[in-house]
Formats: C-alpha cells, sequence, structure tokens
C-alpha cells in the first residue's frame, strides 16, 4: 500500500488509514513488511469499536507505532481505506504493556471528522463533542486493555491545537 503524506492542504487535515471499522469486533493492523491487513484479534463478547479506528500515516508515537486516529464517519468504513480528515482533539491517554510492571507510555488517541462526513460536519474542537461519547470511548479502551493485560490511564481530553502539537512532532 502506497501509504499517503501525513497532512492534506487544509488548516488541521490529516489522512488516516482505517484498520478496524465502527461496530467491528475483529481487530485488524497493517503490516508494513507485508503490506496487507491482517486480523490480530476478535474483541470479547459485547465489545466493538465505538468510532472507525486506524493511524496516521508517517508518524510515529512513544509506542513506536504509529499515531492512532479514530475517525467520525457517517457510515463504517472499510478495512484499509485512506480517509481524508480534519483534527479536532484528543484523548491523552499513557499505558503500560503489563498490568502493575513496567513503564508508562503515551499512547494518545487523536479524534478526526472526515471531511466528507455531513452528520458529524459541525466538530470542530473535542470540546464540541458530548462527554458521553468521550466516556464511551474512554470506558472501550480502559476494557480492551484490561483484557489485553494491559493498563490504561486516560489523562484528558486535549483541544485540536494539543492534537496538532502532538502529531508534528511525532512525524517521521
Amino acid at each position: 500500500m502506497n501509504l499517503p503524506p501525513p497532512f492534506t492542504r487544509k488548516k488541521y487535515g490529516i489522512h488516516a488509514v482505517i484498520e478496524s471499522p465502527r461496530g467491528s469486533h475483529n481487530k485488524y493492523v497493517y503490516s508494513p513488511g507485508e503490506d496487507l491487513f491482517k486480523l490480530k484479534k476478535v474483541l470479547p463478547c459485547g465489545t466493538a469499536f465505538p468510532l472507525d479506528f486506524g493511524f496516521i500515516p508517517h508518524t510515529k508515537g512513544e509506542d513506536g507505532d504509529p499515531l492512532d486516529v479514530l475517525v467520525f464517519l457517517d457510515s463504517p468504513a472499510a478495512v484499509g481505506v485512506v480517509i481524508e480528515c480534519r483534527v479536532v482533539g484528543v484523548l491523552e491517554v499513557k499505558q503500560r504493556k503489563q498490568k502493575g510492571k513496567g513503564a508508562w507510555m503515551r499512547n494518545d488517541r487523536v479524534l478526526a471528522v472526515a471531511a466528507c462526513s455531513r452528520g458529524h460536519a459541525r466538530l470542530k474542537d473535542a470540546r464540541d463533542l458530548p462527554s458521553a461519547v468521550v466516556d464511551e470511548v474512554v470506558h472501550f479502551f480502559e476494557y480492551y486493555n484490561t483484557m489485553e493485560g494491559k493498563e490504561f490511564r486516560f489523562m484528558k481530553t486535549g483541544t485540536r491545537q494539543a492534537a496538532w502539537q502532538i502529531i508534528t512532532k511525532q512525524c517521521t
């Protein structure tokens, strides 16, 4: 897959590559060495991705992976789709690979709206998000990490400016 640049030409514009669609019970990951998407795992019964989940190409977070992105879109996207998005905020979080052991590392989730979304076009900043939506997403990742034997700590919801700083610092 020829990954696009991280940024679009629009202000706060990024490209997001979708790994796991909203509503999916399957966790897919992109394998750059093989240039394909693989099924990594099936989520526990009763759980599904609350938003389209993917990564921002040509970025690298503290965990060594590309920055995670959660995309607000009117309908779930397909695995591997590249979506032009507008950054609206970030969930600032930290994780440990094993509960009670090891160092904490940042593993933020950028929040973005698909540029073509009609239903979420009004979202300009994380402050526009209902707290129930943020709570649902945070709860999903808390549960998901607990089931993996990892620790997850939500610190705060950051503005689009905070998200933009995180993205630009972590471009490769």
